[in-house]
């Protein structure tokens, strides 16, 4: 169940407590005259089953209480009632199917933000990994991929695709290359400052990286295994199972590479810096294809249940 807060202009009251009440899959309706100060207006509060949530979202916003009001949207850990029972066994599809496109739109816009810390994660996770690649450490390089923050403009991309918002899809696009671009350069500064220390050397990178070699040598498996982590991906956002993006984190190479490609280029070793760069590119590509893909089968299929249940 979701839980909307609205303040809504006093005389547009009505009009919006009438489309609550013609959504179904909504309870718990509840109007407080003149509640709200800023902005001044009504506050009107009701639940909806998650699966109803994106089309009485999108006939508010058609409304424009997000213009002249307020919509906020929270997730309801638990509700004990026969009447949200009832709204969750009212609603067509299952909850777990349907995306909210306004609450996506509003995450992948705040993940995709290039910000100081988005960048500063971005470079850790590069960092940590450049030890992993160096001292071939598989731990290293799982506990790199799981700080990498990387997946939020990736996902900005492909919402922005489907939904056709082309300043969502730059500023994404945006904080991948820059991100990356800094992460790579401050990373290579890491690794000579490891390598004056006596903590890297370049026969540790040429040797034999029986864990971490794969990341420099690119092949059909690095895409498909980027296309499988990107659908899961995106369906941990759109279903709200965020913990699943964990296990995507530790699926794809994106970090290591970079990591990699930093520290081969700092010892001018660029056989091994143009294969994983390479892969860093590949894993990207896959991503992007995959949610782009697994967004549109879930917008058409869930249009199709939404359409299939309304009332001729």
């Amino acid at each position: 169940m979701l839980h909307l807060r609205l303040i809504v202009p006093a005389d547009r009251t009505d009009e919006v407590v009438g489309t609550i009440e013609k959504t179904v899959g909504t309870t718990h309706l509840a109007v407080i005259p003149g509640a709200a100060r800023d902005p001044a207006g009504d506050l009107v509060l009701c639940d909806v089953a998650r699966e109803a949530g994106d089309e009485l979202i999108a006939d508010l916003c058609a409304l424009g209480i997000d213009k002249s009001g307020s919509i906020a949207v929270e997730d309801i850990g638990l509700s004990l009632s026969k009447h949200a029972e009832k709204a969750e066994k009212d609603a067509p599809g299952e909850g777990a199917d349907a995306v909210l496109w306004e609450q996506l739109q509003g995450a992948t816009h705040e993940e995709s933000t290039l910000s100081v810390t988005y960048v500063a994660f971005l470079t850790l996770a590069t960092m940590i990994a450049a030890c992993g690649v160096v001292l071939d450490n598989a731990i290293l390089i799982v506990g790199a991929m799981t700080v990498g923050p990387e997946f939020g403009p990736l996902a900005g991309i492909c919402t922005a695709l489907v939904q056709r918002r082309p300043r969502l899809a730059v500023r994404s696009l945006a904080a991948l290359i820059v991100g990356f671009a800094a992460a790579m350069a401050l990373t290579v500064l890491f690794s000579l400052a490891m390598d004056a220390l006596g903590l890297f050397t370049e026969d540790l990178l040429r040797g034999d990286r029986p864990n971490t070699g794969f990341i420099y040598a690119p092949d059909w498996f690095s895409f498909v295994v980027g296309l499988l982590a990107g659908a899961a991906g995106t369906l941990s956002l759109t279903s709200a199972k965020s913990g699943a993006l964990v296990g995507v984190a530790i699926s794809v190479t994106t970090v290591p590479a970079a990591a990699n490609a930093a520290v081969a280029l700092g010892y001018g070793n660029f056989g091994q810096t143009k294969g994983s760069v390479e892969q860093l590119l590949l894993n990207l590509l896959a991503i992007v294809l995959a949610g782009t893909l697994t967004l549109l089968t879930q917008k058409y299929f869930w249009a199709r249940q939404r359409r299939r249940t309304q009332p001729a």
